[in-house]
């Protein structure tokens, strides 16, 4: 188990508590470096593959499928947004993303290294406009590794380890700290505050009402600290804590030597669930809830879903191994993350998988098409985080319809069709729902109403209308696609157009968007001919018009 080393300096203050001590620090500039270039954070963002995401199901995995086949229009309409590549310092050429919390418009990342030399670092994402991700801040950790990070009221605590042997205060090897971050900024010079524990390592941290729960590895403990003052509350001991997650007022720590132990904020055991998993050494694990369900990552055996009240198992959600194969000793999950009915695994170089939750089992879906072995995955809302190593951050958008667009939708059929939409010169077709397209082309007129992806062209023939209310994303950068707006043809707008490649709008064509808030987002070019009309208002998010 890798000790991780942190200069302790600039002692102000040790509040005594009931196990180890918190430490307060107010200049930290000898062990942190916060990088406030601005054009140098923006080289960061990498938009080599942002667009439409493709997912290899099950059957095109089993072989049960051919590729070939005209196979029906998938769900989830995913899209890549950017990558975040991963810092690199002097000392810190290594390293690679390691976990991920979300707060409104901001998605916190850490970083860490395998290697011997212990280094991190944080970065703090705006990514309230989809198509354009920012990099708030970065803060580098010169001698530490960063194992997980939670937000809350204006601070980030995160957790890791502590060389004590070199250190002139930390007594124990694993540490908490808790620094302010505004908006995405983080501040050091706000005073940034410690606490240790036992353990060779901290690996994870939950946050339940005023307290902060945090787990350590080996010979470590479940640690209850007041996240106002980091002060020790409570302590419990454990031999090999990789996780710990909270919901309600029940928390849940993953041992990798016993299995599941369901507690109390006291700390009072509730239940025990006996698990005999694949953890290896000092692997990152994680557990996440649903109702009266427990869903714990058990590394080569995938996913194991335990009934809490009575710790039986439910059933095993395998690893859907990546079609053009891979090395199955790095097929393991490593992070479980739930999000209104869908189940994702990071599953390492086996990438990222999506199942849909029922009664009894989940439903695999199949793999997400992502670069990198696959480390951890959150999902909150209409964003997937997935860390995947020295491919860094990549955040996905699900592309959900809201509320008001499925009920705006609700008086037309869902489209249940082929991924390749024709439209015959004797249609008129109208649809809601939420697909993956391979390509349309329209002869007559179309009418799609909520959230849609198209792989390839999307290409509009003499004389017809495409009308589409919601989202429509077109092509990928690393193959781009264009719309074609052919001969008095008409495409018409009322939400959000994404096309990564061109539009295309050829003689006596129109292009028109419907309301006030239409979006545009054009990587490629607007390709107009002198006759062709652009109608309404809209919001050019590229400049491309």
């Amino acid at each position: 188990m890798k000790k991780i080393s942190l200069s302790l300096l600039a002692l102000v203050l040790i509040v005594s508590s009931c196990a180890d001590e918190t430490t307060i620090f107010e200049n930290q500039k000898d062990d942190l470096t916060v990088e406030d270039n601005q054009s140098f954070l923006d080289q960061s963002i990498n938009l080599d593959n942002a667009g439409v995401l493709n997912i290899t199901s099950e059957e095109q995995i089993t072989g049960k499928t051919s590729k070939n086949e005209d196979e029906l229009a998938g769900n989830y309409p995913l899209s890549l947004i950017a990558q975040i590549i991963p810092p690199s310092f002097k000392g810190g050429e290594n390293l690679t993303a390691s976990h991920v919390t979300v707060d409104a418009d901001i998605a916190y990342v850490t970083y860490n290294t395998i290697d011997d030399v212990y280094v991190g670092a944080i970065d703090a994402i705006n990514i309230k406009n989809p198509f354009q991700p920012r990099i708030v801040s970065r803060l580098y950790y010169t001698n530490a590794d960063i194992n997980s990070i939670a937000y809350e009221n204006g601070y980030i605590y995160i957790v890791g380890g502590v060389d004590a042997e070199k250190s002139v205060r930390a007594t124990t090897n694993s540490f908490v700290a808790k620094i302010p971050s505004s908006n995405g900024f983080i501040d050091i010079n706000g005073g940034i505050t410690y606490g240790f524990q036992n353990g060779f390592v901290g690996t994870d941290i939950a946050i339940l009402d005023t307290k902060l729960f945090v787990s350590s590895g080996k010979d470590g403990s479940l640690s209850v600290y007041d996240k106002n003052n980091l002060k020790t509350l409570n302590d419990m001991p454990f031999k090999d804590l990789r996780s710990v997650a909270s919901k309600n007022n029940t928390i849940a720590v993953l041992d990798a030597s016993s299995g599941v132990h369901i507690l109390d904020e006291n700390l009072m055991l509730l239940k025990e669930i006996a698990i005999n998993g694949d953890f290896g050494i000092a692997d990152k694990r994680t557990l996440d809830f649903s109702d009266d369900r427990v869903f714990v990552s058990e590394g080569a055996k995938g996913v194991g879903v335990y009934e809490i009240s009575s710790g039986n198992l439910i059933s095993t959600i395998p690893i859907l191994l990546n079609p053009e194969g891979s090395n199955t000793t790095d097929n393991v999950t490593n992070a479980v993350s739930l999000n209104e009915g869908i189940i994702l695994m990071a599953n390492g170089g086996a990438g990222l998988s999506l199942s849909e939750e029922t009664s009894n089992t989940a439903e695999p879906v199949g793999i997400i098409d992502l670069e990198g072995s696959i480390n951890y995955v959150v999902s909150k809302g209409d964003f997937i985080f997935a860390a995947s190593g020295k491919s860094g951050l990549q955040i996905i958008k699900m592309n959900k319809p809201t509320s008001s667009l499925v009920n705006k939708c609700a008086n037309l059929p869902i489209y249940n069709g082929s991924a390749n939409l024709n439209v015959n010169t004797e249609d008129v077709l109208a649809f809601s729902g939420a697909k993956r397209f391979s390509s349309i082309n329209v002869n007559n007129q179309l009418l799609l109403c909520g959230s849609w992806t198209v792989a390839n062209q999307v290409t509009l023939n003499a004389n017809s209308i495409f009308e589409m209310n919601g989202v429509l994303v077109v092509g990928n950068n690393n193959n781009r696609k264009n719309i074609t707006v052919n001969n008095n043809a008409v495409l018409r707008v009322e939400g959000t157009l994404v096309i990564y490649g061109d539009l295309v709008l050829n003689e006596n064509s129109t292009m028109e968007f419907l309301g006030t808030d239409s979006r545009v987002y054009i990587t490629g070019s607007v390709r107009k001919a002198a006759t062709a009309t652009v109608k309404g208002t809209f919001i050019d998010e590229a400049n491309k018009f």
